[in-house]
């Protein structure tokens, strides 16, 4: 039996992977989190086939027991946010980073097999060209973009000397069942679900032309899985998306057609910080990691509303 462990496995994207961990039947889940952005309820149906470990992982020695027999890491533990990461640097960077690295050190020292760490299309920043390829230089424009970017550098560095197994994958704009709307820092996405259920209208920050790689969790989750599995591919860092662009604005318009309502947004002050366009090539995740997205964006729009329609 393998042993898996997530960090942030109680997130909304850390505890679907948990559940296609369990389902795959191969081996032993371990969850650690703190629970300052993931919720336990996230795990409920899966808690009696899981071992739960509340701990920080600022906390080295934490961690180090959480991972002392792991075989796979996944590293999805972060404070995910561009606006908190300007608003509260100090422990944005404290987990982003001096967590991150605690976690490559804790999985170096136990002879971790395989480490997929939970990078950020944010790096990026913003570019005269798209979609963006993982060859082009950093233009982080956010604490928290710089943050993911250096626990790249150390998923990279911790392969090259200390032989540990990384793979690096920038996620895009995931959305889907189980993220948050609560939060003032939830994803754009969550918040237009709130406010299409309770038949409101959302607040867009900019004028909504502003465009994202909007990817569905299911097809981020399956590509941490080929990431896990993969040969060949130790230190190497790749984009996470679907390779789509879709404005603020037209996943709205979507959303009202979806529902059968007319609810216009209002808008207000661009965020400080955000990436105007986004968007994702993924030739070398196909390539590489056999990157088959399932989802299109209607389809995985339709399954996440149905989500939060029976669970908010």
């Amino acid at each position: 039996m393998k042993r898996y462990v997530v960090t942030g496995g109680a997130g909304f994207i850390g505890s679907g992977l948990v559940r296609a961990l369990l389902a795959r039947g191969d081996g032993q889940v371990r969850v650690i989190d703190n629970l300052l952005t993931g919720h336990e309820k996230n795990l409920d149906e899966v808690r009696p086939r899981i071992a739960f470990d509340r701990c920080d992982i600022r906390d080295y020695d934490a961690v180090a027991a959480a991972v002392s027999d792991a075989e796979v890491v996944f590293h999805l533990a972060a404070i995910p946010s561009v606006p908190r990461s300007i608003r509260e640097p100090v422990p944005s960077h404290e987990v982003n980073v001096d967590g991150a690295f605690n976690v490559f050190r804790a999985c170096a020292e136990a002879k971790v097999q395989r480490v997929v760490y939970a990078a950020s299309s944010s790096a990026y920043g913003d570019t005269e060209v798209l979609p963006k390829v993982e060859t082009m230089l950093p233009r982080p424009k956010s604490p928290y973009a710089v943050q993911k970017l250096l626990g790249e550098y150390y998923a990279s560095v911790f392969h090259s000397s200390f032989g540990l197994e990384t793979v690096s994958l920038r996620f895009f704009n995931v959305y889907g069942e189980r993220q948050d709307p609560s939060s003032p820092y939830s994803g754009v996405l969550s918040l237009f679900m709130r406010a299409l259920i309770e038949r409101r209208s959302p607040i867009i920050f900019g004028d909504g032309e502003q465009t994202r790689d909007f990817t569905y969790v299911e097809d981020v989750i399956g590509l941490c899985l080929k990431a896990s599995d993969s040969s060949g591919v130790g230190g190497k860092m790749y984009n996470a998306g679907n390779g789509g662009r879709f404005s603020l604005n037209h996943i709205w318009e979507l959303l009202q057609k979806i529902e059968g309502v007319s609810l216009p947004p209002r808008y207000a002050p661009p965020r400080e910080g955000d990436v105007h366009d986004s968007q994702a090539d993924t030739t070398l995740a196909q390539r590489d990691l056999g990157h088959d997205p399932q989802y299109t964006l209607e389809q995985g729009l339709r399954r996440t509303l149905a989500w939060y329609r029976t669970s908010c």
